[in-house]
């Protein structure tokens, strides 16, 4: 990743419909790794709407749980917006396909489980 892990939080958040990946900066007013952090969730969110989940597997692996289901998903079956917060930025998934849903959180829980304690599960 091209930001500091150690300047940031992942939080990742299962929802009824998918869940959302929220990285925010442990200190919301660095103005140098905020730009960092919005840029690579924008890149991820162009990738995942072109059907490409495979930027995390960079990080935790081909086999990572759930993330033969998503690459197998058609391009449009799973939503990926961008939104800015303050201190940086986060990608909602969603989509109604109750697979695709398990697959999210179970994709979810692999990076809960591989960042430690650079991520918290959202609520």
């Amino acid at each position: 990743m091209p930001f500091s892990h150690l300047a940031t939080m992942h939080v990742f958040t299962k929802t009824d419909d998918g869940g959302t990946m929220r990285i925010v900066l442990k200190d919301p007013a660095d103005a140098q790794q905020i730009p960092i952090v919005r840029a690579h969730l924008q890149d991820m969110r162009e990738q995942f709407h072109r059907g490409n989940y495979s930027g995390p597997s960079h990080i935790h692996g081909d086999d990572m749980p759930g993330l033969a289901q998503l690459k197998a998903a058609k391009p449009g079956e799973i939503a990926v917006s961008y939104h800015e917060i303050v201190g940086g930025a986060e990608l909602p998934y969603r989509t109604t396909d109750a697979k695709l849903i398990s697959a999210l959180h179970l994709w979810i829980d692999a990076q809960l489980s591989d960042h430690g304690k650079d991520a918290m599960p959202g609520h």
